[in-house]
């Protein structure tokens, strides 16, 4: 992808992204990880898209400075799960696991990350799949399958057919609001839309829902601002 450079301190760099439907230039800035990206037209110039960011430069840098800035998991490092904010210590073990106090994995700080992502699918499957049949239980509905993944637009999803998607990155917000976004979906298999209705039945699976959606909207940024890649280099 091609990509230009506003200049500065530190220096910005913007992704470039042609689109044939385009027809004006509009710059966007990920929530989650401060990724700019300027979409133009076809035939617009580098130069033109140069000129346009840099007198959105300012603008730029605000909302870059507003994203979270991305995390690592590392041994001696924490890790927030279910709302608990736990130590990542190394023990005997060839995979992550969840301890009461502590998040143990084994002495390889390179894998550190893609252990725990497992881990948290683990989990995140576990939990979410509980509370779904939970809450469809008192819907007196039936679900589909449930998959998990790592969205970036939306917490979960219902299709038509009843299946439910979940970001397994949830497991890392409070228990509270992973039960609420499994009553939210579930509210989904009775009203396939966020009317007067929808809102109703969520209320009426989960009571006082609102500062769960609430911690959500404010920190949910935070929690893709975690990298789960692997390390190149070991620390110090």
């Amino acid at each position: 992808m091609e990509s230009i450079i506003l200049e500065g301190i530190p220096p910005v760099e913007v992704h470039l992204r042609r689109s044939p439907r385009a027809t004006r230039l509009s710059l966007r800035v990920g929530r989650t990880d401060g990724r700019v990206t300027l979409t133009l037209p076809r035939r617009a110039t580098l130069r033109e898209a140069h000129a346009f960011a840099t007198t959105q430069a300012a603008w730029i840098r605000q909302h870059v400075a507003a994203a979270p800035s991305i995390q690592h998991p590392v041994i001696g490092g924490t890790l927030p799960v279910l709302g608990e904010v736990l130590p990542i210590v190394v023990g005997e073990t060839r995979v992550a696991r969840l301890l009461p106090d502590a998040v143990l994995v084994p002495a390889d700080h390179s894998k550190v990350g893609p252990r725990i992502k497992t881990l948290l699918r683990t989990l995140a499957q576990t939990h979410l799949t509980e509370a779904c049949e939970r809450y469809a239980r008192a819907l007196g509905r039936d679900h589909g399958k449930i998959t998990f993944r790592d969205t970036r637009s939306r917490w979960g999803s219902c299709t038509s057919r009843g299946d439910l998607m979940f970001s397994w990155r949830l497991v890392m917000a409070p228990w509270e609001v992973l039960d609420y976004v499994a009553a939210h979906e579930v509210a989904h298999l009775a009203h396939m839309d966020h009317s007067a209705r929808f809102w109703a039945q969520v209320e009426n699976l989960l009571p006082r829902y609102q500062p769960h959606r609430a911690w959500l909207k404010a920190h949910g940024a935070g929690l893709h601002a975690w990298d789960f890649s692997v390390l190149d280099a070991t620390p110090d």
